[in-house]
């Protein structure tokens, strides 16, 4: 709420009506050697329009940059009506549904979102939801182990997303999970498929297939995931949504179909605000589902037989005895799930599908433009989607430095997650983007390269 309607009056009435003389009444139990004498840390403060001339200020030093820079986090165009509708008060404000009698609206949209995310994914069922994708990733991995039993090791390629590797690493890790990588090929920047038969001789719960992965590039998923489950593992997909509007989904992959899709849901009408909020989704094949970690919203009838939401399964010891939880998971980034439900409801399968396709064509056109200019090729030569690496004849990151000062956003810098590519950087172009971008991004970049 943008403000505090209670007036002086309003709070002396309830107080008297509950028969305490200030607010402070109310927190005598806490012993006063407890209590903060004040925090001084903080500066004095200020009136609304002050406030507001701050706050102005501040974004006018950011500036405004065209952004080429994808790497997980993408710049798509967000309808006004997705975050006029999230920040109402009844989205805005609203807790865990608990009382599904007091929370009708906010089970319906949960499940709602569960059903799209579902058909998206080509998958049974979806939870509702997870912190953001790395961790869904990590949290996926752990159900695989649950799931199989035998095996504490899992597969996952050098193409997926390094700071997903890194979490994956961090929350397995102590849980005695070996985390194995894979190498990709210096050629298409696939995954390496003859590599998997030294590290498929010994057993393993699963093997993560990104798609694209994060050098843009399309994985050859159903010869991955046909491999796994010929070699009794599960197959994890970690997703980008958008490009499932083109792409074929994780669960028709192979012959049986990816067991678990995991990814990052920030495409889906969360914009770009200084490294977050994001959240996770996850969906997965029947057999799995109370493996799952998070919570599942279902539907059901009352006894007069009208429909009505309720929570169906949750996962953690909150809810059930601490042995049988899945995830010590506490919240799910619901309000960024709303948005993404309205966004989706809004923009539809076939809007959906022209974000995919124009987000695709942008960045071919990109990359044949910069390899227009002297001494700049594409570093893998597989199918992309909306981002390709591109190698550089000067540094990266003065290039990078000097189309800053153009106020372009220029992609990002590979050299500390792959050094073995040397001058590379990753670019990427969503629907945003006009012909007059791409052209004065070639343009600006052929300048920085010459210094």
């Amino acid at each position: 709420m943008p403000f505090i309607p209670h007036t002086e009056e309003d709070i002396s009435a309830m107080l008297a009506s509950i028969g305490a003389a200030t607010i402070d009444d109310l927190f005598d139990e806490i012993p006063p050697s407890l209590i903060s004498a004040g925090l001084k840390q903080v500066p004095p403060g200020m009136n609304e329009m002050d406030v507001t001339r701050l706050m102005l200020e501040r974004a006018e030093a950011d500036g405004r940059y065209l952004n080429f820079i994808g790497a997980g986090a993408y710049e798509h165009h967000i309808p006004a009506a997705v975050w006029q509708i999230t920040t109402r008060g009844e989205f805005y404000s609203s807790y865990t549904p608990y009382q599904a009698e007091a929370s009708q609206g906010t089970l319906q949209l949960l499940y709602e979102y569960q059903t799209m995310m579902a058909s998206l994914m080509g998958m049974d069922v979806s939870n509702a939801s997870m912190y953001d994708g790395a961790s869904a990733l990590a949290e996926a991995a752990l159900m695989a182990v649950r799931s199989h039993k035998s095996s504490r090791r899992i597969l996952i390629p050098a193409t997926v997303h390094p700071i997903y590797r890194r979490v994956v690493r961090a929350i397995v890790a102590n849980q005695g999970i070996d985390v194995i990588e894979l190498p990709y090929s210096q050629q298409s920047g696939q995954t390496l498929l003859d590599a998997l038969v030294e590290f498929g001789k010994e057993e393993f719960a699963a093997l993560v297939i990104p798609q694209p992965n994060f050098f843009g590039v399309l994985e050859d998923v159903d010869a991955l995931t046909d491999w796994a489950h010929g070699k009794n593992a599960l197959a994890i997909g970690v997703v980008n949504p958008t490009a499932l509007a083109v792409l074929t989904p994780p669960g028709e992959w192979g012959e049986k179909g990816a067991d678990i899709a995991v990814g990052e849901g920030q495409p889906l009408g969360i914009p770009l605000s200084s490294g977050g909020p994001y959240f996770g989704f996850m969906a997965c094949k029947q057999t799995l589902v109370r493996q799952m970690p998070g919570r599942i919203i279902g539907r059901t009838t009352d006894q007069e037989g009208k429909p009505g939401f309720v929570l169906t399964l949750q996962a953690r010891e909150q809810h059930i005895r601490r042995s049988k939880a899945t995830s010590n998971i506490c919240t799910n980034q619901g309000l960024m799930v709303t948005a993404a439900t309205i966004y989706m409801a809004l923009v539809g399968p076939e809007g959906l599908r022209r974000i995919a396709t124009q987000s695709h064509a942008n960045t071919l056109t990109l990359v044949e433009k910069l390899e227009g200019v002297a001494g700049i090729k594409r570093a893998f030569n597989g199918p992309v989607f909306h981002e390709a690496v591109i190698s550089l004849p000067a540094p990266a990151e003065d290039v990078l430095d000097r189309l800053k000062t153009e106020r372009i956003l220029g992609g990002l810098n590979l050299r500390d997650f792959y050094p073995e590519l040397g001058n590379a950087m990753l670019v990427c172009a969503t629907e945003t983007k006009t012909s007059g971008d791409l052209e004065n991004y070639a343009e600006r970049l052929k300048k920085a390269i010459n210094g």
